[in-house]
């Protein structure tokens, strides 16, 4: 047998084992000694095959680490195609179907494909609960009391030096901790926007974002969005050119529901339209630490730091969305959002901050960043392998950079909102598209969490709405 056969039958055997699922996306691959040594080839032959499987994107090398398995499989689906809202502005109205949804995503018998919350089993809250109930026994009565409105010292330090990691220069004075993202977004807006002013956002959003515009009674206008880098900054252009929008309100490093993620130079054309027609921006940043390249994405924020801009971001989608901790550097606008605060929330609780701060401070948040980041990323691939399986002809999938929910495009004249209802009747709920929108879009779609360890259970979910839908 020569060489040339060799080389070929060791990578083929690989690929087997990728193919059926054994060496999974992320997963380690043999090391060239190992392969040499189980196939009885030379190390030269074994590292022929290894380039073989790199060249067909099956396999990749990091430095110093050995082979991986490729986190993106080919999958033959087309992405979404870029959305095309309508051009005005609209009410907001969609309270009620999103508590519904919510409501049914709490349910721990039904498939968790509905919620954007990471499976309890990937969260550091164990180790943050131990911390919590240490400070407790220890400084209870320390930490019995009101905290300043800016929240907790040592945790706006923890965070002011993460910003470094992204270029970003913060004192902790800048900082304000928050009752999750959900109130920093609120705060933001309030502070630079009046009832009846219009917020452009990406389309489909995040449906958390109509929420809090709803209840602040504000306007929506919805921008062409591609599912791979963002917003259309030509849509942005003509709106800001005709004085529709009053403020902006993107996220800015891994989108939801789409996944993508914004190139700097697409960043820096917005800034740069956006301070000529003077417009300030709210940028959403709470995928970045999730984020599957080998950077973080580099948030609005630090590219300009005189820019009118807020950043809003929170540790729920990382460390545990049930310690409710988010926070904002609001800039020019820190005083407004420091006056509402008072009179909202007052401060937030004092323990849950001092146990993230000493969690932040002890060291293992990257560690923990780059595991959920593998499982993330493994999970999105088995889920866009398996829709590519089960769905109908002519379903799109979105391909995200980071975070973990997957945007799919039905075929016409499938209905999310019908497919909901009869998922629901098999223990099974998602997200319907028809939230994700203010102005009756996005009915044909959904988005899937992949935000649990992949199972039989969550396997077989899938490939149910597969059939449901077909």
């Amino acid at each position: 047998m020569d060489e040339i056969f060799r080389y070929e039958q060791l990578a083929a055997g690989i690929a087997a084992l990728i193919e059926s699922g054994t060496l999974r996306p992320g997963a380690r691959a043999p090391s060239l000694r190992t392969a040499a040594k189980q196939w009885r080839v030379s190390l030269s032959t074994a590292l022929q095959a290894y380039r073989l499987l790199e060249d067909r994107g099956l396999i990749e090398a990091r430095p110093k680490s050995g082979f991986y398995v490729a986190r993106a499989l080919a999958i033959s689906l087309p992405a979404p195609a870029i959305s095309r809202p309508p051009a005005a502005a609209t009410r907001v109205s969609v309270s009620g179907v999103v508590q519904k949804l919510l409501h049914h995503a709490a349910d721990p018998g039904l498939v968790p494909l509905g919620c954007a919350i990471p499976g309890a089993e990937l969260l550091a809250a164990g180790k943050l609960d131990r911390l919590l109930a240490r400070a407790a026994r220890t400084k209870g009565t320390d930490y019995n009391i009101y905290t300043a409105p800016q929240g907790d010292l040592r945790l706006r330090q923890e965070i002011a030096r993460r910003a470094l990691r992204w270029g970003q220069v913060l004192a902790p004075e800048d900082i304000v901790v928050t009752c999750g993202c959900t109130e920093a977004l609120l705060l933001a807006l309030k502070a630079v926007s009046r009832p009846g002013d219009t917020i452009a956002v990406e389309s489909p959003t995040y449906f958390g974002f109509l929420q809090v515009i709803e209840a602040l009674d504000l306007k929506v206008l919805e921008l062409p969005t591609d599912a791979e880098d963002g917003i259309d900054p030509a849509a942005l252009g003509a709106a800001l050119d005709a004085g529709a929008i009053t403020a902006c309100l993107f996220a800015s490093s891994v989108g939801n529901p789409l996944g993508g993620t914004m190139t700097v130079a697409k960043k820096r054309l917005i800034l740069d339209l956006l301070a000529t027609h003077g417009v300030p921006l709210i940028e959403d940043d709470i995928y970045g630490d999730l984020s599957f390249g080998d950077q973080r994405p580099t948030p609005f924020m630090a590219l300009n730091p005189d820019a009118d801009l807020i950043y809003c971001s929170s540790f729920s989608k990382t460390v545990s969305p049930g310690y409710r901790i988010g926070w904002i550097v609001a800039g020019r606008h820190r005083a407004k959002v420091l006056e509402t605060k008072f009179a909202v929330t007052l401060c937030g609780p004092a323990l849950p901050q001092a146990a993230l701060a000493d969690f932040l401070g002890s060291g293992g948040y990257d560690s923990h960043l780059r595991r959920m980041r593998r499982v993330f990323a493994d999970n999105i691939d088995q889920m866009s392998r398996t829709i590519e399986r089960v769905f109908p002809a002519g379903t799109r999938i979105s391909r995200p950079t980071g975070g973990f929910v997957l945007w799919v495009e039905l075929p016409a004249p499938i209905q999310s909102r019908d497919l909901f209802e009869l998922a629901l009747a098999r223990g099974i709920c998602f997200a319907p598209g028809d939230v994700f929108s203010a102005s009756d879009r996005y009915a044909h779609c959904l988005r899937l969490s992949c935000g649990h360890d992949w199972s039989d259970r969550i396997e077989q979910g899938v490939k149910t709405l597969g059939a449901l839908a077909s």
